[in-house]
């Protein structure tokens, strides 16, 4: 069984209420329309889905959508990824070549730590020669 407020909303939607646009001047009537709740939902509920819609496909297809942050040409975009390479392989060389100067400096001012090389040389014999 109903409850009387679901009955009471759904009878509000659907109670029929007149529009009627006058000329102020005159007070003639110039349009009059018979709408209901429910109906001036639905057709704001259409509009908006179509504003969106339309806006979408406007963005979508044509040459408003190289404006939008983030979205590139395929040209662009495989540019930026060959300079993302580059700049990773420069950065490496750079690391590279401060680990490089580090190692000198330390060095050269004697604070790199004495350590016992534990691999043994191995010298080979020569015979002598006779002259």
């Amino acid at each position: 069984m109903a409850t009387p407020e679901n009955n009471s909303t759904l009878r509000r939607l659907r109670n029929r209420y007149r529009l009627v646009v006058m000329n102020d001047d005159t007070y003639e009537e110039v349009i009059t329309f018979r709408l209901s709740r429910l109906s001036v939902y639905i057709g704001m509920s259409t509009v908006f889905v179509l504003l969106v819609g339309l806006t979408i496909a406007l963005i979508a297809f044509s040459p408003l959508k190289y404006y939008i942050p983030g979205y590139g040409t395929r040209e662009s975009r495989t540019a930026l990824q060959a300079l993302k390479i580059r700049t990773d392989s420069l950065e490496q060389a750079i690391r590279y070549k401060e680990q490089y100067i580090d190692g000198i400096r330390k060095v050269l001012t004697g604070t790199t730590p004495s350590q016992l090389d534990t691999i043994p040389d191995v010298i080979p014999k020569t015979e002598p020669t006779i002259e």
